[in-house]
């Protein structure tokens, strides 16, 4: 009889046996891998999971002005937002909310229905609004009772003087707030901070762990800036130049305040000009500095520089007799003098009278190199150091490149291109006692850690200081003895400067046309000035009362000289000097 070791029942039960053995080997040597092997990486991805990072925005920093006044700061603002599938009639939501955006409220109903239909949970309403603004909206989501409406703190950047210095302060970018003109731009990286972070633990439903880890690396605020800008000063050039670019129906204008001992810029206006709080009005017209952004040709102002040249030089004196005739001939260009003239004056009478043949004369004998080397030492051709956006170098060739009329053109202010900063850097250097002064607009950078940054500006000498007095006498007669710039005498003070016209080149036609820039600039108290004042007016026309034609510097801009510089003078406690 053969005995059975094993029956059928007994293999399946091995099997499953061997089945569960093997099953808890693998999952023994898996717990192994994950506890052992694996556990410091896992442990990794768990907390990495768990872990949530917040960026902390740094407040941004203030620009004041030289008396500690705002003039660009940062204000807790408000996104007003809504949840679509927490609405339940878009339409009626639209009617009442429309008004307090720039949306019509048809697109509006048909953005949060579109966003309802899409399952969408978020559709912003409105951006970066003031309190004052969400209160208004708050209050009129819950007298209608609308629900999904949500509201949440965002920084604002505001201009509380609004259209003042609004070309020189500049924007920053609506969605970051980073600095795109100005000195919002070009001191940007100051102005912004630094990041903070926020890190914390969570669980699965973003609850904080209260045992968990929590990090914070607090946000380091943006640099405070102190401009030299004196706001009284900047609202006043503003409004004469408004003014007077309306009463001459001219295209637009600049104008230039500089304290020449320091080169601080006192005030730096353009027309048109725009609010920084409405920004609709940033078209990239309103907002261009065209004090620095725009190169002209001077005129008559620059004959200031080839003249206190050939005077540092010894070439000639206040006295030197030059010959003047109607017109003079150089290569196959003929130049002529405005009105009529004597056969012979001194040199004094040359700037009084502003006689382009008396000048071209005196450039003569300086030469091209001296005439050279002198131009660029006032600072032409070269950046001021401003450190401003969108400002120009201006234009002027090396001697090498100049032609038989080069020289001459130079010397009565063609032929090379400046800006209205530029000028002024060059008559600030005149009343200085022959001391260029590179100009600046900030003064202070204040950090977040206490630190202060101070600006100390490029100084050089030009002129002997008995040039530059001889030179202040020889403009004071311009203003003072019934010269070309008469109408830029003031009741308070003395006064001393040039006027310029010089007529627009047509590049497309290449020819010059009948259109002027027409400018002024001078310095006052003449003995002792304390201010420096350029006016351009782009394009004047009409004329006086008296017939004067609009398109002269002597009509157009010397009197809006005077109204400036009798202001910034009275602002800044200089006493009168006039008896």
């Amino acid at each position: 009889m053969n005995t059975r070791i094993w029956n059928r029942g007994d293999l399946r039960l091995l099997i499953v046996g061997l089945a569960f053995i093997v099953a808890w080997v693998g999952i023994g040597y898996r717990l192994f891998d994950l506890q052992g092997a694996q556990a410091a990486e896992l442990a990794g991805v768990g907390y990495d999971q768990r872990i949530r990072t917040q960026e902390i925005d740094p407040p941004r920093g203030t620009i004041y002005d030289r008396d500690g006044v705002e003039l660009a700061m940062t204000i807790d603002g408000w996104n007003v937002v809504a949840d679509p599938q927490m609405i339940d009639d878009p339409v009626a939501a639209a009617l009442v909310l429309a008004p307090f955006t720039t949306k019509e409220a048809t697109a509006l109903a048909t953005e949060l229905q579109e966003a309802q239909d899409s399952g969408s949970r978020y559709s912003e309403i409105a951006g970066r609004i003031r309190v004052s603004e969400k209160n208004a909206i708050e209050a009129a989501v819950d007298e209608a009772d609308i629900g999904g409406i949500f509201y949440r703190k965002q920084p604002l950047r505001v201009y509380p003087a609004g259209s003042v210095a609004a070309q020189v302060i500049g924007l920053t970018r609506y969605d970051d707030g980073m600095g795109v003109e100005g000195l919002e731009w070009t001191f940007n990286s100051e102005l912004q901070g630094r990041e903070g972070q926020l890190i914390v633990e969570r669980d699965p439903y973003g609850r904080v762990i209260p045992q968990g880890e929590t990090r914070l690396r607090p946000a380091t605020a943006g640099s405070n800036i102190v401009t030299t800008i004196d706001r009284e000063i900047q609202f006043a050039a503003e409004q004469e130049l408004q003014q007077r670019v309306e009463e001459t129906s001219a295209k637009g204008g600049s104008i230039v305040v500089v304290a020449p001992k320091t080169g601080e810029v006192l005030a730096m206006a353009s027309w048109p000009g725009l609010d920084l709080n409405d920004r609709s009005q940033g078209t990239p017209e309103a907002l261009r500095n065209r004090a620095v952004a725009d190169i002209y040709e001077p005129g008559s102002t620059l004959k200031a520089v080839t003249i206190a040249a050939a005077i540092e030089e010894g070439i000639v004196t206040r006295d030197t007799k030059i010959d003047t005739p109607g017109s003079v001939t150089v290569g196959q260009f003929e130049y002529e003098d405005h009105g009529s003239n004597p056969p012979s004056m001194s040199v004094a009478d040359v700037v009084k009278r502003s006689s382009n043949v008396g000048t071209i004369e005196i450039e003569r004998r300086l030469g091209r190199d001296l005439h050279y080397e002198y131009l660029t030492d006032f600072g032409l051709g070269a950046p001021s150091g401003l450190d401003v956006a969108g400002e120009r170098h201006g234009k002027l060739d090396p001697p090498s490149k100049w032609t038989v009329t080069s020289g001459s053109s130079i010397a009565i202010g063609y032929a090379v291109g400046t800006t209205a900063l530029q000028m002024a850097a060059v008559y600030a250097t005149i009343a200085n006692d022959g001391i260029w002064t590179e100009p600046y607009l900030v003064s202070e950078i204040h950090q977040a850690n206490g630190n202060r940054i101070l600006t100390k500006p490029r100084t050089r000498r030009v002129l002997s200081s008995e040039t530059a007095a001889t030179m202040r006498w020889m403009l004071g007669r311009v203003v003072e003895e019934e010269g070309t710039g008469r109408r830029a005498r003031m009741t308070d003070y003395t006064a001393g400067g040039k006027t310029g016209t010089s007529q627009k080149f047509d590049s497309e036609a290449g020819i010059y046309t009948e259109d002027t820039y027409a400018s002024f600039i001078g310095m006052a108290p003449l003995n002792d000035p304390e201010v420096v004042v350029v006016v351009v007016l782009d394009t004047p026309v009409g004329e006086l009362e008296d017939g004067t034609d609009l398109s002269l510097g002597g009509a157009a801009a010397a009197p809006v000289f005077a109204k400036i510089a009798q202001t910034a003078l009275h602002q800044l406690g200089v006493a009168p000097d006039r008896n």
